[in-house]
């Protein structure tokens, strides 16, 4: 099994772990998976209504680029690259892809 594939079992795997543990965010809002394998993105959207206003917001966003999981977006009070390091990942192949370019080489992750 190559890495990629090996990627999409451990991202599936953390985000489906991460949804175990949650709850409905606040009032009919839900969390929802999105995986889409053909394009390597994966997301965990919050969706429903909080009181009379709708709510549609990205609380995870990882995609495989390149052989590296890129962490595009963490809208959690945890922190998902932990959750990939414990799956085995190392810290090398993890982009934190919400830090601009010039911040990613001072974290402790990769840079691209």
């Amino acid at each position: 099994m190559g890495t990629t594939e090996k990627y999409r079992i451990v991202v599936r795997r953390v985000l489906m772990d991460f949804l175990d543990c949650v709850g409905p965010s606040k009032g009919e809002c839900e969390y929802q998976p999105v995986f889409d394998s053909e394009h390597d993105r994966y997301l965990v959207i919050a969706i429903g209504w909080v009181g009379p206003e709708r709510h549609h917001d990205i609380v995870i966003q990882l995609d495989i680029i390149n052989g590296k999981i890129w962490l595009q977006c963490d809208n959690t009070n945890v922190v998902i690259a932990h959750d990939l390091e414990r799956a085995g990942v190392p810290k090398h192949d993890i982009v934190l892809g919400f830090h601009h370019p010039d911040v990613r080489p001072l974290t402790e992750y990769a840079v691209a």
